[in-house]
């Protein structure tokens, strides 16, 4: 089995991508006595997106709902460096990841590699060598290149500019104890939400989109706390390039 038909199969993960959605425009909000009291709604996303940018490291988690109604869930800490580790979760399955040193690792259950495998030539005898193993991904694969690429997840908030006109601010409220304040935009019948900190750096803190058919959210934390994902050891590990070349 070409080692691409397996690997493709993570490209799931750029589900973060469209999680990190809706940056601002528009309304300045209000009074003088509150957060961002002078700066309109596309300056505080600004901001936002700028300091996100810049932070050394930051947490994802997320669901997303696929065009198939299931869901499929992300939780992935990542730096600067493209450390990164965490799982994603689809169908009743999960997987683990880790990239450190320039190399990505997966690990998947059973139920994971017969999914993801499904209808490949010899995926019976490919899941039972790969199965709640940790298996060492293509350096050159272009399907999982990016998966720990910070800023590239951060830059994919900002690809469509026309997402971002008109949003206006809400109010403040408070994220997993952090204050917040809202920028809101109503597109057909979806409405986006993005919530930014009030205190300190101004971090987006958390992504929503509620209604339609693909409602998602996405909660960002941790910044700059260290990733340091450990390296698997070689006998928890399959290369899978060795295996591609083995022809099974």
């Amino acid at each position: 089995m070409r080692a691409s038909r397996l690997s493709a199969v993570v490209g799931m993960v750029g589900l973060s991508a469209a999680l990190l959605t809706s940056c601002g425009d528009g309304d300045d909000g209000g009074g003088s006595g509150k957060p961002f009291a002078k700066d309109s709604a596309d300056q505080v996303a600004a901001k936002a997106v700028a300091a996100t940018k810049k932070a050394d490291s930051m947490r994802i988690k997320g669901d997303m709902r696929q065009a198939d109604g299931k869901t499929v869930s992300l939780d992935l800490a990542v730096d600067q460096a493209k450390n990164c580790q965490g799982t994603i979760a689809a169908n009743g399955s999960e997987a683990e990841l880790r990239h450190t040193n320039g190399t990505l690792y997966l690990r998947g259950d059973e139920a994971y590699w017969k999914t993801a495998l499904k209808n490949q030539p010899g995926s019976e005898k490919v899941v039972s060598k790969v199965a709640d193993k940790w298996v060492k991904m293509p350096a050159d694969d272009a399907s999982t290149s990016g998966m720990c690429d910070k800023q590239g997840l951060v830059a994919s908030m900002d690809e469509n500019k026309s997402e971002r006109k008109g949003m206006k601010k809400g109010g403040t409220t408070s994220v997993d104890g952090k204050d917040a304040i809202a920028l809101t935009k109503q597109v057909g019948d979806e409405t986006h939400t993005m919530y930014v900190a009030t205190e300190g750096e101004p971090y987006i803190l958390r992504s929503t989109v509620k209604g339609g058919d693909k409602p998602n959210e996405a909660t960002f934390g941790d910044y700059g706390k260290s990733v340091n994902p450990k390296e698997p050891s070689k006998d928890e590990t399959v290369d899978l390039k060795e295996l591609a070349a083995s022809g099974q």
